[in-house]
């Protein structure tokens, strides 16, 4: 860790953190910690085709635990178990055919809270599957499953399948305290906007910050390369 730059950790500005963006969002209220319970909410965006979303179904990943649905305006929320006991799924449904728009004209939030699993710096994905009905009762369904991490909703490339959509996604934090951590990172992480609520990351002569002043002041630095992605084993240092 290099602990010049002063000026640089005076003037950083501490932003709030979210967790990953995707077609259907996911947010909640700062950071997913590894290990703890946390609010995740999923927000869909559109409909399919110009049709209202009708029906939401998210699978749980493998290590996310102790999951409870939130009901929401959408509809209520239906939890399916394995033989175990573990939550695979939840679906929430639009109460009647009726409530569903006659148009795509609105978006939809749903949530849950569970606990998140002991994966610092992973993506953990849930992958979706939306069901649309239009005017006529005729259904639609799009399946949210894409883990690349390449969010082009669609594309294709010449002579390619299209690309899955993308599953929305929940980047793990993890386990952290005011000040200075030291993490030894076992995933590649390519996006460092990751550590937007860090007031500064180092790894050896590298360092990123989110804060524009902070960034100026790293490129200006003596000895100093702007670090824009993270190998796995890397160790680093980072101040919250």
């Amino acid at each position: 860790m290099k602990t010049s730059l002063p000026l640089l950790l005076a003037s950083a500005g501490l932003l709030v953190g979210t967790a990953a963006q995707a077609h259907i969002g996911t947010s909640g209220a700062g950071p997913a910690i590894e290990g703890t319970s946390y609010e995740v909410q999923f927000t869909v965006g559109h409909g399919c085709s110009g049709a209202d979303t009708w029906r939401l179904q998210i699978r749980i990943p493998e290590g996310v635990t102790s999951v409870r649905p939130l009901d929401s305006e959408f509809g209520k929320a239906v939890v399916e178990k394995d033989a175990s006991g573990n939550v695979k799924s939840i679906t929430w449904t639009r109460a009647s055919a009726s409530e569903v728009l006659a148009a795509d004209t609105h978006a939809h939030r749903v949530s849950l809270r569970a606990r998140m699993p002991n994966t610092p710096f992973a993506m953990v994905y849930f992958p979706t599957t939306q069901t649309c009905r239009d005017a006529q009762g005729q259904e639609t369904t799009v399946e949210w499953v894409g883990t690349s991490g390449d969010h082009q909703h669609g594309t294709t490339d010449a002579g390619s399948e299209p690309q899955a959509e993308p599953a929305p996604a929940v980047f793990i934090y993890p386990a952290r305290t005011p000040g200075w951590n030291k993490y030894t990172v076992q995933e590649h992480v390519h996006d460092l906007s990751v550590f937007k609520d860090a007031l500064i990351v180092w790894s050896g002569k590298s360092a990123y910050s989110a804060n524009p002043v902070t960034k100026e002041l790293i490129a200006s630095e003596p000895d100093t390369t702007p670090l824009t992605e993270i190998h796995p084993g890397t160790e680093i240092w980072v101040k919250y």
